[in-house]
């Protein structure tokens, strides 16, 4: 266990909030690990389960032997640069055959006005393991002007399971760009789910999954784009085994907002099957939504299928509300409420309860 000594020192009331915000468990009672990190500074990483690591990638690189194999490996296995300057991030690490039911939660937290902060992840699930992890992301009022850039790198070894959902919770003036790819062996599942329902100025991120023979991917996302954000956000899945399979969901919320919802199934292997989905709904007449789904195959032999939807919310509906004696803002709160279902998430009973509260909380406050 490690744990900084001036933590508390450095976490004040509004931190605490934020944390709190983004599924972040001070009592840490049902988690596995925690990792907090504040602009460049590790201020908290804590192993909580004897088949899981958790540290510093700084450290992680220093001392665990084979760390620095994985580091860049996933970027070099699709031929793609990125970038080198970084400054922390964290290592999780679950042992083969182990299965972990609590989640390790970490969070990337950006406190000084116009600070850059660039992170690098990695995150290795050994053969036959099963693992969850919550990460939040999220930022103090005071960091004006301030910048995230998460590289993510995702080993799911043979057989393995990794169940990843990251949370964002920035402020108006924050500008985002996470860059992930999870390369998945033979018969192992990579699932990712994905929020973000408070005001952004601008995300762009295109995480990928790269599945090997019999193995499974699955991408969910929930978005609420308030009025001067710009979110472009999609999920790609290449498909380099047979029998492997995939689906993407996402559900966009225009609160007079710009949302590009991006998808991508490139199928380079036979009998595959994959399906896109992607509804969204346009709320304020400043809002904008842009559905693209991709399919692409080099073979016959696959089942591939897209399905996209923009509307609004309907007159009826909300007379249909007021009748019943509810104000026509609250109506319209309850009808995105339901358009934004976390159901859709692949979420295990412990965290989609928290979940289910976070949006309920973070939605009413927005509206």
């Amino acid at each position: 266990m490690n744990l900084m000594a001036d933590k508390d020192a450095r976490l004040g009331k509004e931190e605490a909030r934020r944390l709190e915000r983004i599924g972040y468990d001070a009592s840490e009672k049902e988690r596995a690990g925690s990792f907090i990190q504040q602009d460049s500074d590790l201020l908290l990483h804590k192993t909580l389960h004897e088949d899981i690591e958790v540290m510093g990638i700084d450290e992680a690189l220093k001392t665990v032997p084979d760390a620095a194999s994985y580091y860049g490996k996933a970027f070099a296995a699709l031929d793609r640069e990125y970038p080198k300057e970084t400054s922390g991030g964290y290592y999780i690490r679950i042992k083969a055959g182990r299965t972990v039911l609590f989640p390790v939660q970490a969070c990337l937290y950006l406190k000084k006005a116009n600070f850059k902060q660039k992170v690098h992840n990695l995150i290795i699930a050994e053969p036959g393991s099963k693992v969850y992890i919550i990460t939040g992301c999220t930022a103090h009022s005071a960091s004006q002007e301030a910048y995230h850039l998460g590289i993510s790198e995702f080993f799911v070894g043979e057989g393995a399971y990794v169940n990843f959902t990251m949370i964002h919770s920035w402020t108006k003036d924050t500008n985002v760009e996470p860059k992930s790819i999870a390369l998945v062996d033979k018969r192992g599942t990579f699932i990712s789910n994905y929020i973000c329902l408070d005001p952004v100025r601008n995300i762009t991120m295109y995480p990928t999954a790269v599945l090997g023979e019999m193995s499974i991917a699955h991408f969910s996302s929930l978005m609420a784009a308030h009025e001067g954000s710009a979110q472009d956000i999609g999920s790609r899945v290449i498909f380099n085994g047979r029998g492997s399979s995939a689906e993407i969901i996402s559900r966009a919320v225009s609160l007079g907002g710009s949302v590009t919802a991006r998808g991508h199934l490139k199928a380079a292997s036979p009998d595959i099957k994959a399906h896109l989905e992607c509804r969204g709904l346009v709320v304020n007449e400043k809002g904008r939504i842009h559905a693209i789904p991709e399919l692409e195959t080099e073979y016959r032999d696959v089942d591939m299928s897209h399905e996209a939807a923009i509307g609004k919310i309907s007159k009826e509906e909300i007379e249909y509300l007021c009748s019943r004696g509810i104000s026509k803002d609250k109506a319209q709160s309850l009808i995105i409420r339901g358009f934004v279902d976390t159901n859709i998430l692949s979420l295990p009973e412990l965290l989609k309860k928290e979940i289910d509260q976070l949006a309920d909380r973070t939605l009413k406050s927005g509206l």
